[in-house]
């Protein structure tokens, strides 16, 4: 099992930036892949971005693309997206999740994560 708890969410002005952290424990020793994913009101989850920890590839949005950077820490407890130029329309309920399956490599997919945290709110006022 693995428990995760995102932080780092808030409000912010367009323009400004946040960084998203999730903390990761349990058998993390035992994960292959972390991802953000982003639920706004009325709106379908979106996968923002993904890492695998065997070769760093990554996966971004087109809706993020150049604006975000996700990275993890070397222990693969703690996880992280940073995201820049804020847009009213990146408002949503943000999700960290990781994989427990290994998949190979490359971007990992938006289907290979099955463990999921509880979400911090994001919220970008124009």
């Amino acid at each position: 099992q693995v428990q995760l708890v995102e932080s780092g969410g808030g409000l912010v002005q367009a323009g400004g930036s946040l960084r998203l952290t999730c903390a990761a424990s349990g058998r993390t020793d035992s994960t292959y892949a972390m991802g953000w994913f982003r639920q706004a009101p009325g709106k379908e989850r979106e996968y923002v971005a993904g890492i695998r920890y065997i070769d760093g590839s990554t996966y971004y949005a087109d809706s993020v693309k150049g604006r975000s950077f996700i990275s993890r820490d070397n222990a693969q407890r703690t996880g992280y997206l940073q995201m820049n130029s804020l847009k009213p329309a990146d408002t949503a309920v943000y999700y960290c999740a990781v994989g427990s399956v290994f998949r190979g490599l490359g971007p990992p997919a938006r289907t290979e994560y099955d463990y999921w945290g509880q979400g911090t709110q994001v919220s970008v006022s124009s």
